[in-house]
This record gives C-alpha cells, sequence and structure tokens, in this order.
C-alpha cells in the first residue's frame, strides 16, 4: 500500500507542475521561516478589538469578509491566517502551535476572540488548547465534530471525500489535485459541484449571484495553489481527536443549523456535551451550513461589540 501512494503522489506531483505553470518546486521552509512568511487578511475595523476568523476546508482568508461590514459597525477588528499557506511538513500538534504562536504576535500578546467555520471550528479548537489565557470566547459555526464520536457520515454531503482521507490519502490527495485542474479552469463548475446537494436556506444562497462570486473566488483560493495545505486539515480531521477536547476550557458558543447535511446537527448537540467551556448552543431553524454562518456573523459581532 505504502508503495502504491508513493506512486500516487509522484504521478500527482508531476500533473500539478504540469498543470500550474510549470514552475521549478520551492525550497521547504523551516518552522521559523514559516511564521515570518505567513500571510493573513483584515476585515472590519481598522483599530478595533481583534477576532481571529478559521475559515473552512475548503476555504480562504476571502471568507471572512462576511464580517467586515458588522465589524466596522461593532469596533471589531477581523484577522483570517492564510494558513494553507504554511508549510505542509508541518503537521498535527506543530502545526497547531504554529498557529497559536502567530496569532499571539499579530496580537501582541493581547486577549483575542476567536471564530472557527465549519473544518476550520475544528482548527480553532485544537488552536486554542495552546493559547492559554489568550482566547476570550470561542465562537464554533456550522462545526464539524469528531467523525469517531458518533454515526455522522452517512449524513454528511462530505461523505465520500472523508472516507477516502481516512482510508486512503494518497487518492485524496489525488481527488484534490483534479478539483484544483477543475477550479483553474472551470471555477464555476466546482462551485455547482460543492452546491448539487445543498440543503434548507443554503438552497436560496447558492442562487444569489453575489454569494455565488464570493464562494467562486474563495474555492479558487483554496484549489489552485493551496492543495496541500487544504489536505493537511483535512487529514488532520479525520483521525481520532476527541479526547483533546476536554482540554477546552475557554467560554465557547456554538451556531449550527437545524438542516445542515455538511455538519449534522447531532454534531452541534456533541460538541455541547463534550466541551467543559460550552456555555451557549444556538440552532438556526431551516437553515443550513452557510447560511448559518450568514446568520450567525451579526450576532456574533453584536455580542463582540458589547464584551
Amino acid at each position: 500500500m505504502a508503495a502504491l501512494e508513493s506512486l500516487l503522489f509522484n504521478q500527482v506531483w508531476r500533473l500539478r507542475l504540469a498543470f500550474f505553470s510549470g514552475a521549478p518546486l520551492t525550497p521547504t521552509l523551516c518552522a521559523s521561516e514559516v511564521e515570518k512568511s505567513l500571510k493573513f487578511s483584515q476585515f472590519g475595523s481598522d483599530n478595533g478589538h481583534m477576532v481571529v476568523y478559521f475559515h473552512g476546508a475548503p476555504g480562504a482568508p476571502e471568507e471572512c469578509s462576511i464580517f467586515d461590514l458588522e465589524g466596522k459597525n461593532h469596533g471589531l477588528t477581523f484577522i483570517c491566517l492564510d494558513r494553507f499557506s504554511v508549510d505542509s511538513t508541518i503537521n498535527g500538534e506543530a502545526y497547531y502551535k504554529l498557529l497559536a504562536a502567530e496569532i499571539s504576535r499579530i496580537a501582541s500578546g493581547k486577549q483575542v476572540d476567536v471564530v472557527g467555520f465549519s473544518i476550520g471550528a475544528f482548527i480553532a479548537l485544537q488552536t486554542s488548547r495552546y493559547m492559554a489565557n489568550g482566547v476570550g470566547s470561542l465562537h464554533l459555526v456550522s462545526a464539524a465534530a469528531p467523525l469517531e464520536s458518533g454515526n455522522y457520515l452517512e449524513a454528511m454531503a462530505g461523505k465520500q471525500v472523508f472516507m477516502l482521507a481516512k482510508t486512503a490519502p494518497a487518492l485524496f490527495i489525488l481527488l484534490s489535485y483534479w478539483q484544483g485542474l477543475l477550479a483553474w479552469l472551470f471555477p464555476n463548475a466546482v462551485f455547482r459541484l460543492l452546491f448539487a446537494s445543498a440543503a434548507g436556506e443554503d438552497k436560496v444562497l447558492a442562487a444569489d449571484s453575489e454569494f455565488r462570486t464570493v464562494i467562486t473566488k474563495v474555492l479558487k483560493a483554496c484549489f489552485v495553489g493551496q492543495i496541500r495545505g487544504y489536505a493537511r486539515d483535512i487529514g488532520l480531521y479525520v483521525r481520532p481527536l476527541k479526547t483533546a477536547l476536554a482540554e477546552v476550557s475557554v467560554n465557547t458558543h456554538i451556531w449550527h443549523g437545524a438542516e445542515d447535511n455538511w455538519s449534522p446537527p447531532l454534531m452541534a448537540e456533541y460538541l455541547k456535551s463534550a466541551i467543559p467551556g460550552c456555555s451557549s448552543t444556538t440552532i438556526f431553524n431551516g437553515l443550513s451550513h452557510y447560511s448559518c454562518l450568514y446568520q450567525a456573523a451579526p450576532e456574533i459581532c453584536n455580542l463582540l461589540g458589547k464584551a
């Protein structure tokens, strides 16, 4: 199996080089170099209270633009790390520690609030474990719970992707590079594939031209040139991880759509019971994955603006 994965990886890497500019390989960066070069996007107020946003997977920093207007209205500065650009050899706990250190550096050691969406909520949970008293509150939106904590896969729109990432990582990488090629040549097609199974109010969002433009841009930013970073987040998510949740003592708020078919509502119930610091759970009737994010965004800003 290892030989097959190695062969597939080599073939996929050659495809990537052929389809994406043919440039020579970039030298691997050490951890200190990655920290110095890790970029972030900023939205909302120029000099407000800092809130760190963890985008989804697939996702990109542009996703955080949904908080721009409300951030300005409530005096909040939203920061979103370009975490997929972190060298893919930095993985697991070292990855979470690097993100935590980078947030502390950007915030000059001051306390921040954190918002995580979908798979990004999982990364936010893991990163917050290394931020001691650096997080004031944690907001999990459409959050993905540990797969091993329940029988969720059959109800998840991303079932095939997660199963492939768990059982055949090399084939998952191959699929991801195919998505990258599709995003490069036909970005609208990737959007249609992603929202083919949209449920609840996500169906309405998928028909909105402004939403399509924003998310298509996000998908292209994710799949063109950032595949290894995206694959790292998915690979970390499909590992057993539920025991780590007991370490999350920060004040945590859960926001979830009752019709979510990417992160089924049972995931919100599990997270509520497994996170010691969970203080509130809000379930939006009729909303699904992205529609929950759009509904929760102004409410989260309202809460943080009053803090």
